[in-house]
């Protein structure tokens, strides 16, 4: 048993100062070459994304925060794979085999990976073109939420329910984007056909512009909701069109006080929000 030992100390620790070294300093130097990596992206990133006369702060930051993540997630991967290599050749393992294996097997997966391939492709152009970026609300064919992650590859998803979709690229057909740029305040709301229009579209002007001048919500107007037009003569209300104009993705939040507001304004103001009526002739 001692001889069996002594014989693996004299084999281990000759090893250990040598390539047992070796290793702890590749781990060490790719730690520090990742950080370094990391800021440099952060920085390149930051400087090289111009904002334009259409987008504001927060956009130009998501679209920020979208291609420093990809660049970060493809560099962490590019460099595992390298000082896996470096560690398996202090290991004693001949890496030439191994790449050679790599591409006759990247070659043979070719064929049937056409469809990561074209994940790849859709993903490029999906972040050159700036459809979306992180953080913006977005709807494909089947599916909406709010991206979470961008990778070359797919897109992940969190919808309001909490439920997150993972959707690559390539079969994504479509995208809706309500969050580029600003968004709209977009609301048809029924009166009666016995109320006075006027008085309507003065109520809903006033509360528009009340709204906003809200300390509370005025740094997410870009314009203030106002009477757009007399959009439908329904069965049983007039039906009109109030439109305005939010910073990306607070459209529901400033929709929801106005119609809060116009409700207790039509209320104050006698005017009705009708219920569907049917009338109903008796021979």
């Amino acid at each position: 048993m001692k001889e069996y030992f002594a014989e693996w100390t004299e084999i281990l620790i000759p090893w250990l100062l040598s390539s047992g070294i070796r290793i702890i300093g590749i781990v060490i130097v790719s730690i520090m070459i990742n950080k370094i990596i990391k800021r440099g992206i952060d920085k390149i990133v930051r400087i090289s994304v111009v904002a334009n006369n259409y987008s504001s702060k927060e956009a130009e930051r998501k679209r920020e925060d979208t291609l420093i993540q990809i660049f970060s997630i493809t560099s962490k991967i590019a460099l595992f794979s390298i000082v896996t290599l470096m560690i398996l050749q202090e290991f004693g393992v001949a890496i030439g085999p191994i790449l050679a294996a790599a591409g006759i097997v990247g070659l043979a997966f070719g064929f049937g990976g056409q469809y990561l391939i074209r994940d790849i492709i859709c993903g490029l152009f999906i972040i050159l073109e700036n459809q979306y970026r992180i953080g913006d609300y977005v709807k494909f064919t089947n599916l909406e939420g709010s991206v979470e992650k961008i990778s070359l590859r797919m897109t992940t998803l969190r919808d309001l329910d909490g439920t997150v979709h993972h959707i690559p690229h390539g079969e994504i057909k479509e995208v809706s984007n309500y969050s580029k740029d600003f968004s709209r305040v977009n609301l048809d709301i029924g009166v009666s056909y016995n109320a006075n229009l006027e008085q309507v579209i003065a109520v809903v002007n006033k509360i528009g512009n009340e709204l906003a001048e809200d300390a509370e919500f005025k740094e997410f107007i870009i314009k203030a909701p106002q009477f757009l037009r007399v959009n439908d003569f329904a069965d049983s209300s007039v039906m009109i069109k109030i439109l305005g104009e939010t910073s990306p993705s607070k459209q529901w939040e400033i929709t929801g006080e106005l119609r809060k507001r116009l409700k207790i304004a039509f209320d104050n103001e006698g005017i009705e929000i009708p219920f569907p009526q049917r009338v109903i002739h008796q021979a």
